[in-house]
């Protein structure tokens, strides 16, 4: 007597076509094939929007806005055969609230907290007026809490870190330059209708007070009094500053920064 035998389906029966475009810095976190231009990616299903920027490798930080066939949808929405996904990064400078639906808003008063491989960055921040809150011993989950308690957008140059669903602004520095990492940001967010230059302590990020020489003729040094009648005191770390060389260079600097943008 002969037996049926049921035919069971190959795995590979289950993969689907689904075509990506990524747009602007996200293309930073694809392989080289599929940077700048549209790619079909093979996937199992059947599965959700979330799962398949999962697999690409971008953080759920890094997004603001996302289109399956040309209608904004949220993570959860689940892909099919040849659905055709647009990626955008995050628009802090644009009010696209009417198309996100559901999204995260953009932070419209740009404030920061910094990982441990980005303190000179923070002080370069904070020589702009930002606050820009850093330690060199936060952990992970303490930046991720911090940052969602004051309403803070997160720098970081560790990508694992941004993976966190937890995180709803999130960016990665692509820089290892100081110079470049400051500017990199600037651009990014476009922060430049934001500069307040030389208005908060670079170390503690504390508000600086205005002081005359006579008030504060004890810290500094009597040199530095008779050269200079104009104060910056950090009432928190009681540092002073005065508009010298470094002053200067770093105006220097933040012109240029202005340049860049008009």
């Amino acid at each position: 007597m002969g037996f049926m035998h049921s035919v069971q389906p190959h795995r590979n029966d289950l993969l689907k076509s689904i075509t990506f475009r990524c747009y602007a810095e996200l293309n930073d976190f694809l392989p080289r094939e599929h940077k700048q231009k549209q790619f079909v990616h093979r996937l199992r299903t059947p599965l959700t929007l979330g799962e398949a920027i999962e697999s690409l490798r971008i953080p759920f930080s890094e997004l603001d806005l996302v289109l399956v066939n040309g209608r904004p949808v949220s993570m959860n929405e689940r892909l099919y055969e040849d659905d055709y996904v647009s990626v955008f990064p995050t628009f802090e400078t644009l009010d696209i609230s009417e198309l996100k639906g559901g999204h995260t808003p953009a932070l419209r008063v740009s404030s920061f907290i910094l990982d441990v491989h980005l303190g000179k960055l923070t002080k370069y921040l904070r020589m702009l007026g930002f606050d820009s809150s850093y330690r060199n011993d936060f952990a992970d989950d303490e930046i991720i809490e911090i940052a969602a308690k004051e309403k803070r957008i997160i720098l970081t140059r560790d990508r694992l870190l941004l993976k966190s669903k937890r995180i709803t602004h999130g960016y990665y520095i692509r820089s290892t330059d100081k110079h470049e990492q400051l500017r990199e940001v600037v651009r990014k967010f476009d922060l430049y209708s934001q500069f307040k230059s030389f208005t908060r302590c670079m170390t503690c990020n504390t508000e600086l007070v205005l002081k005359k020489k006579e008030e504060i003729k004890l810290l500094v040094q009597q040199d530095i009094l008779y050269l200079y009648d104009e104060f910056f005191f950090c009432p928190d770390c009681r540092k002073v500053y005065w508009k010298g060389s470094h002053f200067k260079r770093m105006e220097s600097f933040i012109r240029g920064l202005t340049v860049e943008e008009s």
